[in-house]
């Protein structure tokens, strides 16, 4: 997954919102389970007050005996962290738990406050390093006996109590955070998953294997796709105008220069003869720039695809009759099934000018291969030999050059392989020569496959 996908950005915001949003519900959930805790824990300490209080009541004042353990086996166990103790009101300690063993505690030292029902709530540190919490309340039996009571137990218990329930608030939240963030990944997956059918369309349109978007998708995507189809139907439209045009101008030019030509030609003097050259040269810049104009109008159609060997079949069986009276040999080698992205008709232009080119030039014999698959993006090439004279280095430099012409004995513009180059160049491919095998020239042209 990419990071600047739309799917990690909503996966990305979700997960730092649950995660926001879990750590606050462990906050909240911690501190009411800490208040909860606490209360219950006070309650248990006034529950113990009350205890020896009653028992300290049923008593005769001055003469106070031991209330014993108040239910609670701790208040027995030395330094335990449970204590109770009754002094004097300003003065002595005169019962204590055995727990106490020697010790008294002291509240002169702690922090304490005083509660609604008239008990001092307060929290100091036990005679053997435990943090307590206590509960104090005076009690007056006549006007000479006057006692505090004080009962106090171990908060570490209940410390170690809230980080039990911390660490498991922790791992089921975690859990639970985890498990939201996979629902959610699969949720905007499967809520993207359209748009992997809308890619999965363009490129079965780009490749021609579809001439249009169909079948079902979301309602919100209905009105894209419809705007799509309605924009390859205005593309192909235009691209249908622009040939039309192109037809026409070509036709609105070439008929007054070939009026012009003939009157030069029916004329004498060194005038008609310039007329003439001039009158050639506009012609054969006239039908590059009406090619090229073509060309690009055509090379860009989205869905356009050619089977390639009915193509080249149809060129060879063309070319052997068109030169039947030289006895060529002319042979076809290819794999089935090799699509062309691209329209015949430009197929057929670039083949049939270097088949067409190769056969003027060659002795006896002219090859025709196809290799799938040869280019470094899976396109195919196309391999023209001959038998010829060939070309040198700087021959072959100077064939592709516009209007070049290497030997004037043979018919033509030398537009052909300019043509050529231009076309698979706008297709994403490209036109090299080379020495043959059969040892003429060798023509390789590499096109985009479906």
């Amino acid at each position: 997954m990419r990071f600047n996908s739309l799917a990690f950005r909503l996966i990305a915001g979700a997960s730092a919102w649950a995660a926001v949003a879990l750590l606050v519900a462990g906050v909240i959930l911690t501190s009411l389970y800490r208040d909860t805790v606490e209360r219950a824990f006070d309650e248990r300490l006034n529950v113990y007050l009350k205890t020896l209080v009653g028992n300290l009541a049923a008593q005769t004042p001055g003469q106070l005996g031991d209330p014993g353990n108040l239910g609670e086996q701790r208040f027995e166990l030395i330094y335990s962290g449970w204590y109770w103790q009754v002094r004097q009101a300003g003065g002595p300690v005169l019962l204590a738990s055995r727990s106490l063993a020697t010790d008294t505690l002291d509240l002169a030292s702690a922090t304490k406050h005083t509660t609604v029902d008239g008990m001092i709530s307060a929290a100091m540190t036990g005679p053997d390093g435990q943090q307590l919490r206590v509960l104090q309340r005076t009690i007056t039996f006549d006007a000479d006996h006057r006692y505090d009571v004080l009962i106090a137990g171990n908060v570490s218990d209940l410390e170690k109590e809230i980080r039990a329930f911390q660490a498991t608030v922790a791992l089921t939240l975690a859990i639970f955070g985890i498990g939201l963030v996979a629902a959610t990944a699969f949720q905007i997956r499967w809520g993207l998953r359209p748009l992997d059918q809308l890619r999965h369309g363009l490129a079965e349109l780009r490749s021609g294997r579809e001439q249009r978007f169909e079948g079902p998708l979301p309602a919100e995507l209905q009105p894209l796709v419809a705007e799509l189809n309605a924009l390859m139907d205005s593309n192909q439209e235009i691209i249908e105008r622009s040939r039309t045009h192109v037809g026409n101008l070509a036709h609105a030019l070439k008929t007054p220069l070939s009026v012009i030509t003939n009157e030069a030609r029916s004329g004498r003097g060194p005038l008609a003869d310039k007329v003439g050259e001039q009158a050639e040269i506009m012609r054969t810049q006239i039908n590059h720039h009406l090619d090229r104009a073509r060309i690009a109008a055509r090379s860009k159609v989205i869905g356009a695809i050619t089977e390639v060997e009915p193509v080249l079949a149809r060129l060879a069986r063309a070319m052997r009759r068109i030169h039947g009276d030289r006895d060529l040999e002319i042979d076809l080698a290819m794999p089935p099934d090799i699509r062309f992205r691209g329209e015949q008709q430009d197929l057929e232009e670039m083949v049939g000018n270097l088949v067409d080119n190769a056969c003027k030039w060659a002795k006896s014999a002219v090859r025709i291969e196809v290799i799938a698959g040869a280019g470094p993006d899976g396109a195919f090439t196309i391999l023209i030999d001959d038998d010829g004279p060939g070309l040198t280095e700087d021959e072959m430099k100077e064939a592709t050059r516009r209007g070049k012409r290497l030997d004037e004995s043979k018919p033509g513009s030398g537009l052909g392989l300019s043509i050529v180059t231009e076309l698979a160049g706008l297709y994403g491919g490209a036109l090299t020569m080379a020495r043959a095998p059969l040892g003429g020239l060798r023509a390789e042209l590499r096109l985009p496959m479906v």
